[in-house]
């Protein structure tokens, strides 16, 4: 079994992680830690856990006794972390803050519809972003094939938990319900991580990505929808992604519209295409707290120890 440590487990991510890792044929908890929360029932802060696990959170971190750490904590914790805790040589760590998504101190960038065999060699891994996966999954085979020029224009409605567990005005249920809004217009953190991925499988990659976030009126889930001129036709594109993603795990290219039930609560993205002229529209759905985060740091985990991929994965959507 491999035995798995979380730092910062208060949050949404790290109580997706906890649900996954209880339920995991693989993977046993040693600890999961939280300063804000030490001596609790993890149910009691994470409710759904209530019957799943009787483990309290710890106030101390002991990374001998471990196989693989996952961290949870707030971007730019990750290093401060790394600053009083030394690391053991066996130790494997999958980060899902941002701090080392540039490949930086030994990480591998964790898609593992990218460079699973990267991340089957590493024993550092930077999860990706959620917009982050959801827009690089509908972009990668088109830069793939050298064919993403000029502008992209994209568009992503994201829900309240892709802003985090603490409350914060734009995410009080009385000013979100019924409601819509942009954020971060052009200038959205995880637009880095995404430049530099797509110029890596696209050398002189030259579109520019003009990316409009969004506050979505629901829980969890992301609904990407990318627009660009495409020189293919309808039938060529969708080889083109079916090929691509032949041998993917969790990413499927579908024949006809998608919507963002389909993937809540799964480890899926679903990628649809639409050709209308020299016009292509691309779809990319995923569920923000699982693809976009812990499920997708799981699927690294099970990567990274020779498991099957989809080990401890297998979700129904909650599609109804």
């Amino acid at each position: 079994m491999i035995k798995a440590g979380i730092i910062g487990g208060a949050g949404y991510t790290a109580g997706e992680l906890v649900r996954i890792l209880v339920n995991h044929p693989g993977a046993e908890l040693a600890f999961v830690h939280s300063e804000s929360c030490a001596g609790r029932h993890l149910y009691e802060v994470h409710e759904g856990l209530f019957g799943d696990t009787g483990m309290r959170f710890s106030d101390t971190v002991d990374l001998s006794g471990i196989d693989v750490l996952f961290l949870c904590s707030a971007h730019g914790r990750s290093r401060e972390f790394w600053e009083t805790h030394p690391r053991h040589d066996s130790l494997k760590v999958i980060d899902l803050a941002q701090d080392f998504r540039d490949e930086s101190d030994g990480y591998v960038y964790g898609l593992p519809e990218w460079q699973p065999d990267k991340i089957k060699a590493a024993s550092r891994i930077a999860n990706p972003g959620c917009f982050a996966t959801a827009i690089q999954l509908g972009l990668l085979p088109l830069a793939a094939a050298g064919l993403l020029t000029g502008d992209v224009n994209i568009t992503a409605v994201t829900g309240s938990t892709g802003a985090g567990v603490k409350p914060g005005a734009s995410t009080h249920f009385s000013w979100r319900s019924d409601n819509l809004s942009t954020y971060k217009v052009f200038t959205h953190q995880h637009l880095a991580e995404i430049d530099r991925n797509l110029g890596i499988v696209q050398p002189g990659c030259g579109a520019k990505l003009n990316f409009v976030p969004m506050r979505g009126d629901f829980a969890r889930g992301i609904f990407a929808s990318i627009t660009l001129d495409c020189s293919l036709d309808g039938e060529q594109v969708l080889n083109l992604y079916k090929n691509y993603y032949a041998d993917a795990a969790f990413t499927f290219v579908s024949d006809s519209p998608v919507d963002l039930k389909q993937v809540v609560n799964t480890n899926k993205c679903i990628v649809a295409l639409e050709k209308h002229g020299d016009k292509l529209a691309v779809s990319s759905v995923i569920d923000n707290l699982l693809k976009g985060a812990s499920g997708q740091a799981v699927q690294n985990m099970n990567l990274i120890f020779g498991l099957p991929e989809n080990s401890g994965l297998k979700l129904k959507a909650s599609a109804f």
